[in-house]
């Protein structure tokens, strides 16, 4: 697992995608999830900054779902626009942003890893 940190990791299957969340419950972690597109120009724009998060807040799960691949796992969490971040403690959605807010994205991935530390 430890060379998982530090990358954010793309789930091409749901399987891929149930396996990385079974172990982040498991191991307590934080997960923010990217539901992406490839047509999506902000998505784009934001996806280098969303890389640069996972290499500095090590101790979070960072996860991209690419919306028309995984059209099962965009519909268990209502995506509606892209990109859309999905914020998980413990199986359970405790925050959502939708459009590419790097401000927002930030401040609630310090928020949510400092209390996963604490």
């Amino acid at each position: 697992m430890a060379s998982e940190e530090g990358v954010v990791i793309a789930c091409h299957t749901k399987a891929e995608f149930d396996a990385q969340m079974a172990k982040a419950k498991e191991a307590g972690k934080l997960v923010i999830i990217d539901f992406t597109a490839s047509w999506c120009g902000p998505c784009r724009a934001i996806a280098p900054l969303f890389v640069e998060h996972a290499k500095k807040f090590t101790q979070a799960v960072f996860l991209k779902v690419d919306v028309d691949e995984l059209k099962e796992v965009t519909a268990a969490y209502k995506i509606e626009a892209m990109p859309t971040f999905h914020f998980i403690k413990n199986g359970e959605t405790v925050e959502t942003i939708v459009g590419a807010r790097k401000d927002e994205l930030l401040a609630l991935i310090q928020k949510h890893t400092a209390s996963a530390s604490a």
